[in-house]
């Protein structure tokens, strides 16, 4: 199957990589199509960020009383179980050895019974709990922003440094740096587009924040195949006279067809 003429089954492979339940061959044979496509990787780089985003918004969820209270009685019900096997062999000499293996096989099945109960009821409940929690995970992502621009920048070796992303309906340009470049304190990093046939237009200078934002119009980024980011002087340099630093990471700028 060609995944290039299938997005929705990229998007869900990717959603599921980044997420941890695409496992086993179907795990590789996707890491080895992420290595040859761009896009595949910058939609992979999307989800995990979306993923870590809301993992790191949900509070922990502690066990419920009743919980707590299956476990005690489980742990309760083998005490009994070891007791009840001990008195058993302390007596056999003073009974019939048929009643003794009566009584502890009475006893055997009826544990076995109440532990198979309480394990359906736990994993009832926590079957629910996990269905809450993607219930509201999906809830999220619906009211997440719509992005239709993706660009994964690299540097001189190929590694990827910066995921770029641009959402129209609040005009915004977010960059999550993805890899460990830090610029010293007399500098600052700059964004640019790089236009086909016309002079690098800067998008913004760069904060020294993990994932940061810039106001910018689908105009500023729909005619622009490629963006670039230079080191320049500590709070940037006007746009008109374009990088006068050293040219650090650049990458394609994709429009997003799923």
């Amino acid at each position: 199957m060609n995944l290039q003429k299938n997005p929705d089954l990229i998007e869900r492979l990717a959603a599921s990589y980044a997420l941890g339940t695409l496992r086993g061959g179907a795990r590789n044979r996707f890491e080895a199509l992420a290595r040859l496509h761009p896009q595949i990787r910058a939609i992979t780089l999307v989800w995990q960020s979306r993923w870590q985003a809301m993992a790191e918004q949900q509070s922990p969820v502690p066990p419920s009383p009743a919980v707590w209270q299956r476990i005690s009685n489980l742990v309760q019900a083998q005490q009994q179980s070891r007791a009840i096997k001990s008195r058993h062999q302390l007596s056999a000499d003073k009974r019939p050895n048929w009643l003794g293996s009566l009584l502890l096989w009475r006893g055997a099945a009826a544990l076995s019974a109440a532990l198979a109960v309480m394990l359906l009821v736990t994993v009832t409940n926590v079957r629910e709990q996990f269905e809450n929690q993607v219930a509201q995970l999906q809830a999220q992502l619906q009211a997440r922003p719509q992005i239709t621009y993706v660009a994964v920048l690299n540097d001189a070796k190929s590694s990827a440094t910066m995921l770029v992303t641009f959402d129209p309906q609040n005009n915004k340009l977010v960059l999550q740096r993805v890899g460990g470049f830090e610029e010293s304190g007399d500098k600052s990093l700059q964004l640019w587009a790089l236009p086909p046939a016309a002079a690098p237009r800067s998008l913004g200078v760069l904060g020294r924040d993990k994932l940061l934002k810039l106001t910018a119009s689908e105009a500023d980024v729909k005619e622009v195949p490629t963006l670039a980011i230079s080191l320049e002087p500590l709070g940037g340099v006007p746009s008109e006279r374009g990088p006068t630093g050293p040219v650090l990471f650049t990458g394609h700028l994709i429009k997003r067809v799923l």
